[in-house]
């Protein structure tokens, strides 16, 4: 049978203009995280939590993009992007995009968060404004507890530029001896290790409609502005400038040249406590031009590097507003819910179900899925190796380790496990950015313990989130396994949306026994009886399964995929997805971040939408369903369809063979795509227009239907 549906065979698939930049489309998620800070709709401390961390973000942002382009623009590199930009074409269209975002974000703060902060009572002041009884208070404050810690550097021909540390608050000072007619130049460093906002003691609080003030308070930097006079007794203080400098903070570590790849990824940290060359300059708007180009000059940057701040700057400490007591200011509380197999099973049998035996007895009756942050992560993953660790008929425990938290409950387990005589594998990752000093922390308590612990194989990052448990049980060895979308940390697993699966299927123990053998020993396993492994079999696996959607369209059957994910970057999936949305696949996309695919395009990619969703919870998920003519297929696992996860990560999926959990994700992706409330609709061009409910239709938020559906499962009645 021949399809109807006719291609184009004139286009073609790796034209620039049918890519969207992975860098200006990170850029515009990060318009989206703003949204959300300007969304009169979101409660008030959680807009301030979206300015923290739509700042955060920029601040990874430079350090490890932008700090990537500028060196290939240093090495002279001219390769073109997917989209068909330079380095230097990119970086232009960074600073052309990003600055009215900037803008648009300070103006926001300034004009319209600070008199809503006001309004409820938080009165974040400037030094003048002031009255004489809070300045003494402040004044006292700054002698008793700032003062002691700041380091005046002057800068003069016997006092070379000092070098301004990463993402570190200063000020520019200009200062004049009273015996001189030059004028002079100094910098003073902000320590991270003070509170960026003093707050005043309550007896000292604004009075608002008659009330005192839940929280007056005072930027630092300007407490020390106007200060100065004790860093520089018998001058003359001109005027004083905030700035910071963000600079190269990724990793460089050559594996193969290495003897221990965790004194060489230490070694790399300490240069990044000294951090790398320069890449932006954030300074006050109000700067003179004489000391924004000695700055600009010192730093070796370029004037498209600065960013001019009109209001405070380093935003990203806005977040510890959220610390406040103010539980009518923040989103509605969340507490996490046991599923629903669970609850059965304690109806059933008492507390005892959550205990030992029972939870190992619960996997052995099917498959379960969890659903992380609406399903309790402690009493199921986290249960699920201290259990092991101390039951007395488990053999052995073997998990990756990509981030845990600082005082991970898990790591716990694992020097427990190995105490008690099992045999206890742990590889962490020690490349996982910005996580590399925790992780070698931990691999050393590890060690000491007698857990084995592994880095991994040379050349490909670890990211797959796995755990396999084996067990003596009467006269069978029998393997539990989880399998997940997200790190096994227990403060993210609160904040971030994630999937897990927990089973004893003896295929999927068999694959994760193959697997560690591949991440500890010398095994090359070529394949796995259930299990996608990237870099081995996840990327032609996908690529078929889109391609098989394909031509069943081409045969005048029905073609359908759904897939959801952090990132959409890789050419060769994204050409496959043209090349299925022309034959009829209609295809939906759920892509939270960067999405180089453009949706909509005739005779290409009109068969293809795309959404995001931005919300109170991080969207970290991933799902991939495939109609494959009604013989339906639906795996979750930790890979997104990037290059770096295809090809030089290691990534495993699993395919979902529960009918049960089958519908569960089925219905995840469902309501999702039918979310007009957090969802964002990909055009085109580029752009995202955020959905809203029509005209008395009623507001669909995907993670507000999550939590309802996880009380109702848990048989919580709503309030």
């Amino acid at each position: 049978m021949t399809s109807s549906t006719t291609i184009d065979q004139t286009i073609a698939l790796d034209d620039p203009k049918y890519y969207f930049n992975r860098e200006l489309s990170w850029l515009e998620f990060n318009r989206r995280v703003l949204a959300e800070a300007l969304d009169k709709r979101t409660p008030l401390l959680e807009r301030l939590k979206f300015m923290a961390i739509f700042s955060s973000n920029l601040d990874e942002f430079f350090m490890v993009r932008v700090a990537a382009l500028k060196q290939q623009v240093a090495a002279g590199v001219t390769k073109l992007s997917a989209d068909g930009r330079t380095p230097k074409q990119q970086l232009a269209a960074i600073s052309e995009m990003l600055t009215p975002m900037i803008q648009e974000q300070h103006q926001h703060f300034e004009k319209v968060l600070r008199k809503e902060l006001t309004k409820s009572g938080i009165y974040l002041l400037n030094y003048v404004d002031l009255n004489q009884e809070q300045r003494t208070y402040i004044n006292q404050f700054f002698e008793d507890y700032i003062f002691p810690v700041l380091t005046p550097l002057a800068v003069d021909p016997s006092h070379p530029f000092p070098y301004i540390s990463n993402l570190s608050l200063n000020l520019a000072v200009v200062l004049k001896n009273p015996a001189m007619e030059n004028e002079l130049f100094a910098r003073v460093k902000i320590p991270k290790v003070l509170d960026r906002f003093v707050a005043l003691p309550e007896e000292l609080r604004q009075r608002h409609r008659g009330q005192h003030g839940v929280w007056t308070g005072v930027p630092i930097e300007q407490i020390v502005t106007h200060n100065l006079e004790y860093l520089f007794p018998g001058m003359n203080i001109l005027e004083s400038y905030a700035f910071s400098v963000t600079r190269n903070a990724d990793l460089s570590v050559e594996e193969d040249e290495a003897d221990d790849l965790l004194l060489a990824i230490e070694k790399e940290l300490q240069k990044r406590r000294i951090g790398g060359s320069s890449v932006r300059l954030e300074i006050e708007a109000s700067v003179p031009p004489e000391i924004r180009s000695t700055i600009i000059h010192e730093l070796a940057l370029e004037e498209s590097d600065v960013y001019d701040i009109e209001g405070l700057l380093s935003l990203g400490d806005l977040m510890s507003f959220l610390a406040l007591p103010l539980p009518e200011l923040k989103d509605r509380s969340w507490n996490s819910v046991l599923p629903s197999r669970l609850n059965w099973l304690k109806d059933q049998e008492g507390e005892q179900a959550n205990e030992g035996e029972n939870f190992f007895n619960v996997i052995r009756h099917g498959d379960l899925l969890v659903h992380h942050p609406y399903h309790s992560f402690s009493s199921t993953v986290l249960r699920f190796v201290p259990e092991a660790a101390y039951d007395p008929n488990v053999l052995a425990i073997k998990m990756t380790l990509y981030r845990t938290s600082g005082d991970s409950p898990i790591v716990k387990a694992l020097i427990a496990a190995a105490q008690n005589d099992k045999q206890v594998v742990a590889l962490v990752e020690l490349k996982a950015r910005f996580d590399e000093e925790n992780n070698i922390i931990w691999a050393r308590k590890l060690e000491k313990s007698g857990v084995h612990v592994v880095y991994g194989v040379t050349g490909l990052k670890t990211h797959t989130k796995i755990t396999l448990v084996v067990r003596q049980e009467k006269e069978q060895i029998r393997r539990y396994v989880h399998i997940g979308t997200g790190n096994y940390n227990p403060k993210t697993a609160k904040i971030y949306t994630d999937l897990g699966l927990l089973s004893c299927r003896e295929e999927l123990g068999a694959d994760l026994t193959d697997l560690f053998n591949f991440l500890t020993g010398y095994s090359r396993q070529k394949s796995y009886r259930k299990l996608l492994v990237a870099p081995v079999s996840l990327r032609d696996r996908m690529i078929e399964m889109i391609n098989r959607e394909a031509e069943n369209c081409r045969q005048g059957k029905t073609g359908r995929i759904v897939a959801k994910m952090n990132s959409l970057v890789d050419q060769q999936v994204i050409q496959t997805l043209y090349e299925a949305s022309q034959a009829g696949v209609e295809i939906d996309l759920i892509v939270r971040g960067i999405c180089c695919l453009r949706p909509g395009l005739p005779e290409l990619s009109d068969k293809i939408r795309v959404i995001s969703i931005i919300g109170r919870f991080l969207e970290h998920s991933r799902i991939f369903y495939f109609h494959n003519e009604g013989k339906e297929e639906i795996y979750i696992g930790s890979a997104d369809w990037m290059t770096r996860n295809l090809s030089r990560r290691v990534e495993a999926v699993t395919p979902i063979e529960s009918p049960e959990i089958f519908g569960d994700l089925q219905e995840v992706l469902g309501v999702m795509l039918a979310d007009n409330r957090q969802a964002w609709e990909l055009q085109p061009d580029g752009t995202y227009i955020q959905r809203k409910p029509a005209k008395g239709e009623e507001a669909r938020s995907s993670h507000d239907t999550f939590m309802e559906m996880a009380r109702q499962s848990a048989g919580i009645t709503s309030n």
